[in-house]
């Protein structure tokens, strides 16, 4: 059984497997640690990782990029609109609403869904996990950001299902590094808690995560983000910059030539590395366009003040992450920077600021994601055996239902109307499970949807549930009991409904056992049903107990079970 955990990031992807001796990050062939997300589609094959980066030059326009940004959204999204201005290949909206990206494959145009991309991307990293274990790798757990939704969760396990893999569970980034921090200190208190806070910065978004520490476990206590500002946003400020300048000195218009648009790009990305550990850079492109070669230079100073409206953005996830937990800067204990775009020096200096004291960097900034997800790989699997280490976490939004309440189902409702209820309400435990009762007179539906979709750039509505038919015994409302999973996926779904109807038994009473009180349990989940974190929600009308009488027999009122039919409708097909 393979132990591998997977961080496919925007730009990049990177893989750990779990050894005897500890976690390792594999390289890829050409000895690289991290490996390019990129698939670049040819006349005769198709080129994966670090062949299609580095055919990205020469075919700008079918080499597919950024496919994290894409996955499980929907085209209307304003963000993927931003997005796709900067990207050299086509991007239409589909039938259903949602991406296909467009590329000249085999000698063809052809089509394909970001899931699918991710997919190839997904098959590459798992080649290189296979060549590393000489063995076939299908068990894994992966990385995603704390605020994928619903729909883009279940992206990123389709994709995986594509490349051949059964992910073992999705793990929140920061979660995560929280794991591979926290499970090899052996100096952790046993009653105070030691709050530490993770900054991510990464190439396209920023996460921050506060998790209490004790011996032996871990625990989130808060999540905030922001989607848009990372890495990139540095690289998009310079290349907006070099491109008005180079516009008015040498009279060339970057923006009318993809070519010319990926390699200034790329060099704005280099440039904004040395500018980390110097106070001046210099830029310069052979050829760049129309075989003008171009010269120019910054000092970090302009840089920064260029980036002014990005920096202003990094304090907002912080200042949240603190209130969520209920603690102040002085709680913190210490604070840890991880992510490709942590390394700009502006964003230490504000965190410096912020939480009065450094920042730290004991992990690598790149790896840690994928160390944490091979160690939950391991901690899952029956194959090693890892030290007592639990992680408590909390998923970042509520979960409702709604449904509709007809006159007939309610005594007191005069005319149809619409009701709903937070099941998983924010900072709920994952996994957990929970049960409703309804009293319903026919086949109803059931929608989940998020209670808050301030923080999101998604539908409210995730799914719809219709259940039945059935049919009470009585001809009376009947009961239902219907069950409600948050998986460790992040995922929500109603896992099934039970008709629950009440039968009459006699019962022969036994001299001398009429003074003894006799008391039966019902609507109980099966011990093996749920984790030990589930938690059950019962209405108030679902009574459990016996009536007694004579000392000849008693009738008793007892609940059958009866599993009925449900139909499922997701938004995301």
């Amino acid at each position: 059984m393979s132990v591998v955990g997977f961080d496919f990031g925007n730009e990049s992807g990177v893989v750990a497997v779990a050894r005897q001796r500890g976690i390792d990050v594999v390289l890829n062939d050409e000895s690289n640690r991290l490996t390019p997300a990129i698939v670049c589609f040819g006349d005769k094959q198709r080129f994966l990782g670090t062949a299609g980066a580095a055919s990205s030059m020469m075919n700008p326009k079918n080499t597919i990029s950024q496919i994290k940004r894409l996955i499980g959204r929907q085209f209307s999204d304003p963000e993927l609109q931003h997005d796709i201005k900067s990207l050299p290949f086509s991007v239409t909206e589909g039938p259903d609403g949602y991406p296909l990206i467009h590329a000249h494959y085999l000698g063809e145009s052809r089509t394909f869904t970001p899931t699918q991309v991710l997919g190839m991307v997904f098959s590459d990293l798992k080649i290189i996990a296979e060549k590393n274990l000489n063995a076939a790798v299908v068990d894994c757990c992966i990385g995603i950001p704390v605020y994928f939704t619903d729909l883009q969760r279940r992206a990123v396990i389709d994709a995986a299902t594509i490349a051949g893999l059964h992910p073992l569970r999705l793990i929140h980034e920061t979660t995560a590094t929280a794991l591979a921090y926290g499970i090899y200190k052996t100096d952790l208190p046993e009653n105070e808690p030691l709050n530490i806070a993770f900054v991510d910065v990464g190439h396209a978004s920023m996460q921050v995560c506060i998790a209490a520490f004790k011996k032996g476990q871990l625990k989130i206590l808060a999540h905030s983000f922001d989607r848009s500002l990372g890495g990139r946003d540095f690289d998009e400020a310079l290349f907006q910059h070099f491109a008005a300048q180079f516009k008015e000195e040498y009279k060339i218009d970057v923006y009318q030539n993809a070519k010319a648009c990926l390699r200034l790009r790329a060099g704005c990305e280099k440039l904004k590395k040395v500018l980390s550990a110097n106070p001046v850079a210099p830029l310069n492109i052979e050829c760049l366009m129309d075989e003008k070669d171009v010269r120019a230079h910054i000092k970090r100073e302009e840089f920064e003040e260029i980036s002014i409206p990005i920096l202003e953005r990094v304090k907002k996830p912080l200042e949240k992450a603190l209130v969520e937990a209920g603690l102040t800067i002085e709680n913190i204990h210490s604070v840890e920077v991880v992510g490709s775009g942590s390394r700009v020096p502006a964003i230490i200096r504000i965190l410096t600021e912020f939480f009065g004291k450094e920042p730290r960097r004991t992990m690598n900034a790149s790896e840690c994601v994928a160390k944490g997800t091979a160690l939950e790989c391991a901690i899952l699997s029956p194959t090693f055996k890892v030290r007592e280490f639990q992680v408590n976490e909390s998923f970042p939004f509520p979960i409702a239902l709604s449904w509709k309440v007809s006159a007939s189902d309610s005594q007191n409702a005069a005319a149809d109307n619409q009701q709903s209820t937070v099941v998983f309400p924010k900072g709920n435990p994952i996994p957990s499970v929970k049960a409703l009762t309804f009293y319903r007179s026919g086949t109803f539906t059931l929608d989940v949807q998020y209670a808050d979709v301030s923080e999101l750039q998604a539908p409210a509505k995730i799914s719809t549930y219709t259940i039945g038919p059935f049919q009470s015994a009585k001809g009376e409302r009947a009961k239902l009991k219907v069950k409600v999973r948050l998986n460790l996926h992040g995922i929500v779904s109603v896992e099934s409904a039970t008709l629950l109807e009440e039968e009459e038994t006699e019962v022969p009473v036994v001299k001398g056992s009429s003074q003894e009180s006799t008391k039966m349990e019902t609507d109980e989940l099966a011990a093996d049903s749920a984790p030990p974190s589930t938690t059950e929600t019962e209405d108030a009308g679902a009574e459990n107990g016996v009536e007694e009488s004579g000392d000849k027999s008693v009738q008793m009122e007892t609940d059958a079970k009866v599993n009925i039919g449900m139909n499922f409708s997701c938004l995301y097909e």
